[in-house]
């Protein structure tokens, strides 16, 4: 297997970093959550890499990328993406998105529909149903900051010891990975829970722009997954040609609880492209 590739590009005046597994077939963009980084990605490459052009990127203020003040909600982080394609000039790629890259990947599909030739979307915060304005919303941004700020201030080690602890069922790699992101993020990335973020997108008019197939996996919120099956449906009342494929047993790092189930989700909805 040849090298894959570690590269820039410059987009929006900021350097973004990529990894990259090979070229000359379909591209498929793997965007991350927040304070993870494009190697988290790492075994959902190789598993996709025989069959696809798998780009790993690290978002802004995420892994060796360029971390500035500002620019972190949905629709900035589209117009990275945008920039990404451009760059390495992918025709019509496939995203994928965990989380925060999960709405990155949304906004992105609603403000260019011609781009992508299709989008899944790995447990979305669920804010096309949400009320951003309220206290409850308020309060969850104050507690994930609060969360990440207690990331910053532990060790490699910490990190590892207590990720094992709470996720059994994760491999040491990944682990190892998911430990390794948290201690190159930027503390700048706490503005991803800004709460102009919230409303920076109109979330009932972007979505019915998408055009392309578009697949969304669920796990179960008793295990941490934050898109409920009343969330679900009222996506794929914005966007008729979702499917929805439901992972129990999983929480929000749903690929990571469940792997394998994860994986025939995603290639089962790859195939039928």
């Amino acid at each position: 297997m040849s090298p894959w590739k570690s590269d820039y590009v410059t987009v929006n005046k900021l350097k973004l970093h990529y990894t990259r597994t090979g070229r000359d077939k379909q591209p498929l963009i793997l965007a991350h959550g927040v304070t993870d980084d494009g190697l988290c990605w790492t075994t959902i490459a190789k598993a996709l890499a025989p069959d696809y052009d798998v780009v790993m990127v690290d978002a802004r203020g995420h892994g060796r990328s360029d971390a500035p003040k500002s620019g972190y909600g949905p629709a900035s982080q589209a117009k990275d993406m945008m920039g990404l394609i451009t760059n390495l000039n992918l025709q019509h790629p496939i995203l994928l998105g965990h989380s925060m890259g999960a709405m990155t990947t949304l906004a992105f599909a609603g403000a260019y529909p011609d781009v992508p030739r299709a989008i899944l979307l790995e447990d979305p915060p669920p804010w096309w149903v949400m009320n951003t304005a309220s206290a409850e919303a308020a309060a969850r941004r104050t507690a994930l900051q609060t969360w990440m700020k207690d990331i910053k201030r532990k060790t490699h080690k910490e990190l590892v010891k207590e990720q094992r602890a709470s996720a059994p069922t994760w491999s040491n790699a990944e682990i190892e990975r998911w430990a390794d992101s948290k201690q190159r993020f930027s503390p700048n990335v706490i503005e991803v829970f800004n709460a102009r973020n919230d409303s920076s997108v109109d979330w009932q008019k972007l979505p019915p722009q998408i055009k392309c197939p578009a697949l969304l996996i669920t796990a179960d919120p008793a295990h941490g997954s934050l898109v409920t099956k009343d969330g679900a449906a009222a996506l794929k009342s914005l966007i008729p040609q979702l499917k929805i494929a439901h992972i129990p047993g999983a929480g929000h790092s749903i690929r990571h609880d469940q792997l394998e189930a994860y994986l025939h989700a995603a290639q089962t909805f790859l195939a039928k492209l």
